[in-house]
C-alpha cells in the first residue's frame, strides 16, 4: 500500500474511533515506525510500505483506535523542545506545564535560585528544565517508583544526572526540618475525584490515578502543599502550583487567608485566559 492512501486509511479510522487529531495521530505513528521525518513521508508518498512496516503499522493503529495515547505508543513527548520519554506510569507533559514554567523562569532569574524541589515530579520534566536553565540542583520528589525510573530516564537523557536529585516520598514526608529551598515548583493532581471518569478516554483510563486525583473537589494535594511548603522554604522563597482551571479563587482563597505565611500572591491566567498557576512568595 502506498504511503499516502495508508495514511488516508488511518486518519478515517482514527476519526471514526472518536480521535480528534486523527491525520496528526495517523502521520506520528508512521512517522515512529518507519523512522522518516514529516517532510520525506511527504516526499515518498507514493512509495509502498514494507509489510513487515505495515503490520507493526496496523498493530499501533488498532490500539490507537482503543484510545491508548499516542505517547504510550511511541514512547515519548516533545516539551519545551526535547524529546522526554513517557509510559503509563506518568502523566503525558503538556502545554499547561510548560506555561508554569515559563511564569517561574520570569520570576527567578539572575542566579537567585541556588536549590530548588520539584513536588510529584512524574515524568521530571520540570525537574530537568529547571535543572538546565537554573543550573542548579533540583530535588525531583514522587511517591511512585515506576515514575521517578521514568524521571531518571529523562534526566541522563537531557544531561542534567548530577543536578537532578530523586526522592521517593510523599510530598514533604521524607524531609528534614532543616531541608529549605530556594523554589517549590509542582504539577499535582488536581481533577476532582469525581470527574475521572468524565475525561477523555486517554487520561481518564490511560493515565496514572494517582498523579490526576486531588481527592473530592480536586483540592486535597494544593492543600497539602500550601501547609507544609512554607516550613521548607527559605524567607524569600518562592512557590508555584499548576492548578485546575475552576480552582483560581479557591486557590487564591486558601494562600492569601486560610495559610499563613505567604505573600505577594498572585494566580496567573494562561494564553486562553484560564486560571493556572498559583505564585506565592514565602513571608514568615
Amino acid at each position: 500500500m502506498r504511503i499516502d492512501a495508508l495514511l488516508a486509511d488511518a486518519a478515517a479510522r482514527l476519526a471514526a474511533a472518536g480521535i480528534a487529531d486523527a491525520a496528526p495521530d495517523a502521520r506520528l505513528l508512521l512517522q515512529h515506525v518507519t523512522g522518516l521525518s514529516r517532510s520525506q513521508l511527504v516526499l515518498r508518498a507514493d512509495q509502498d510500505v514494507d509489510e513487515t512496516v505495515l503490520a507493526r503499522y496496523r498493530e499501533l493503529l488498532a490500539r490507537r483506535c482503543q484510545r491508548i495515547p499516542l505517547q504510550h505508543l511511541t514512547g515519548s513527548q516533545e516539551f519545551w523542545s526535547l524529546d522526554f520519554a513517557v509510559s503509563p506510569a506518568v502523566l503525558i507533559p503538556r502545554p499547561e506545564t510548560e506555561f508554569l514554567l515559563e511564569q517561574v523562569l520570569a520570576t527567578c532569574t539572575g542566579g537567585t535560585i541556588t536549590r530548588a524541589l520539584d513536588l510529584c515530579t512524574g515524568s521530571g520534566v520540570i525537574a530537568v528544565v529547571l535543572a538546565r536553565e537554573l543550573g542548579c540542583p533540583v530535588v525531583a520528589a514522587d511517591i511512585a517508583e515506576a515514575a521517578l525510573r521514568v524521571a531518571q530516564e529523562n534526566s541522563v537523557r537531557h544531561g542534567t544526572v548530577d543536578r537532578v536529585l530523586p526522592l521517593c516520598c510523599d510530598l514533604f514526608a521524607a524531609l528534614t526540618p532543616c531541608a529549605v529551598f530556594d523554589l517549590i515548583v509542582s504539577n499535582p493532581p488536581y481533577v476532582a475525584e469525581e470527574e475521572i471518569d468524565g475525561l477523555e478516554p486517554e487520561v481518564g483510563r490511560a493515565e496514572p490515578r494517582l498523579a490526576l486525583s486531588g481527592g473530592p473537589g480536586g483540592m486535597g494535594c494544593i492543600e497539602r502543599i500550601a501547609a507544609e511548603a512554607r516550613h521548607h522554604l527559605r524567607p524569600g522563597g518562592w512557590l508555584f502550583l499548576e492548578i485546575g482551571a475552576d480552582q483560581g479563587e479557591r486557590v487564591d482563597r486558601l494562600f492569601r487567608s486560610a495559610v499563613p505565611g505567604y505573600g505577594q500572591v498572585r494566580v496567573i491566567d494562561d494564553w486562553a485566559g484560564r486560571p493556572r498557576v498559583l505564585r506565592a512568595r514565602h513571608e514568615p
